[in-house]
């Protein structure tokens, strides 16, 4: 009757179980469709509820779409075909990463880079995600005979460079905060066009970006020769942001 099939689909609906809902004989496998949701519920709340659903659906299932990864929170969806790095989402310009699943885009460092962790006793590299063995020829992680002297350089190494991406991150989150707060006074009458300090903010918080990641790259990097240069162009780009 429509009142029972009303109460069992609100119930699905809330409970996020209604895309693969079937009759609730069990017998029946058969699944309600859409015209027929339509005519048995009509709660405007629980319909737009259902709809929700379908989308999160229709997106899981193309490959060549996703949601916008801001941790803010977005719900809005992007085409992955054709977007290389630099393209940024049109509603709140957070620039995603997706061929990893680290939320954002972290140019200079690669996607290996995001998820790679090397024990600072032993140079062991691992995933952080699944700790699996970033080599497979390792062994005997635990009991590792490396020198005490080469283990200390390797964790103050690791240190500074970490020191140096959370000052970047923090800085950056320092830019936000003010290009918001710059937003919010240009609102106010009488105060003359703030375009051009809003569009250094913006700068500033790609350059912030830049130079954490960048962190993250001459980390891993082992190859001396190039990273004379990537150390030279990053304390440039450092020096300019500063007095940005």
């Amino acid at each position: 009757c429509q009142p029972c099939w009303r109460e069992y689909l609100t119930t699905r609906i809330e409970q996020n179980m209604v895309v693969n809902c079937t009759c609730p004989i069990s017998e029946c496998r058969a699944q309600p469709t859409t015209a027929f949701i339509y005519s048995i519920v009509s709660s405007e709340e629980i319909i737009a509820k259902y709809e929700k659903a379908l989308l999160r659906r229709y997106v899981e299932c193309c490959s060549n779409l996703t949601w916008c990864t801001n941790p803010q929170g977005c719900d809005q969806i992007l085409l992955k075909d054709g977007l290389g790095y630099g393209a940024a989402c049109s509603k709140c310009s957070w620039i995603s990463c997706f061929n990893c699943n680290f939320p954002e885009a972290h140019y200079p460092a690669s996607c290996s880079h995001m998820s790679r962790m090397t024990c600072a006793k032993c140079n062991h590299g691992f995933c952080w995600r699944c700790l699996k063995p970033w080599r497979p020829n390792h062994k005997d992680y635990y009991n590792c005979s490396a020198m005490v002297s080469k283990a200390a350089w390797q964790e103050k190494r690791f240190q500074d460079y970490n020191e140096r991406c959370t000052f970047h991150h923090h800085a950056r989150e320092f830019a936000v905060s003010l290009r918001n707060s710059i937003s919010s006074i240009r609102e106010m009458p009488k105060i003359r066009n703030l375009t051009f300090v809003l569009d250094a903010c913006k700068v500033l918080e790609q350059a912030r970006k830049v130079l954490a990641y960048s962190c993250v790259y001459s980390y891993y990097n082992q190859d001396t020769e190039s990273m004379d240069i990537v150390e030279q162009q990053t304390e440039s780009l450092e020096l300019l942001t500063n007095a940005l």
